[in-house]
């Protein structure tokens, strides 16, 4: 580029600007290394619900009430099918003639998935042993629930109108089948096995309101 000077002294080369360098920005590595880090979770996640979805499998569940001992039959039980299941343990359907035939060691509730940890093949009263159902205030029971298997020590206490010292404390050893709570009333109803000489005293001291269940040993 020339330009006129005032003297008259002819053009001179003016100097020309250097173009303008457009700087690019720069990621910082901190949000690169977030934005993989989202784009990997978010594929973790896509990955895991349609890994969910896919685990659908049929299970087998209780179809009607099945009372603590009782022989488990075909129509006790339903096919259903379950979606994920993590954490779960429930009979497929494909077990159903494992199940048939063996008994029930808790109380089956209609609606709820069936594991093995529920049955039995074994019986559950043994020689010279008879079933028995207590029904308890909640203050007579330990503070824990009661599970099958537990160990249990049935205690006499006093009349309620009795202000007598407490001589001559009967104890009688049972085994836990299973409890139930009567929401209308919150009483507790704890079904034991124990010695056929037993049964007659502790069914008198329940009838009482004489009687107290200590834990001894835990299933």
């Amino acid at each position: 580029m020339s330009l006129a000077t005032r003297n008259g002294t002819g053009p001179v080369d003016a100097p020309v600007a250097p173009p303008r360098v457009v700087r690019q920005r720069r990621m910082r590595p901190g949000l690169l290394g977030l934005a993989v880090l989202l784009i990997a979770l978010g594929g973790l996640g896509a990955a895991f619900a349609v890994t969910s979805v896919r685990a659908t499998g049929s299970y087998l569940a209780v179809a009607r009430p099945v009372e603590v001992g009782r022989t488990i039959g075909a129509d006790d039980l339903v096919a259903v099918q379950v979606a994920g299941g993590q954490g779960l343990a429930p009979v497929p359907v494909g077990r159903r003639d494992d199940v048939v035939g063996k008994r029930a060691k808790v109380s089956l509730v209609p609606g709820t998935l069936l594991t093995m940890d529920q049955l039995t093949d074994e019986p559950l009263l043994g020689p010279g042993q008879q079933q028995l159902s207590l029904g308890l205030e909640p203050s007579q029971v330990p503070a824990r629930k009661l599970h099958p298997g537990d160990k249990v020590l049935l205690v006499s206490t006093p009349g309620g109108n009795d202000d007598r010292p407490v001589v001559g404390v009967t104890r009688f050893e049972a085994t836990v089948i299973d409890t139930t709570t009567n929401e209308d009333d919150d009483e507790v109803v704890v079904y034991v096995t124990l010695p056929v000489r037993d049964v007659p005293a502790v069914a008198a001291l329940e009838a009482q309101e004489r009687l107290a269940v200590a834990l001894t040993e835990v299933a």
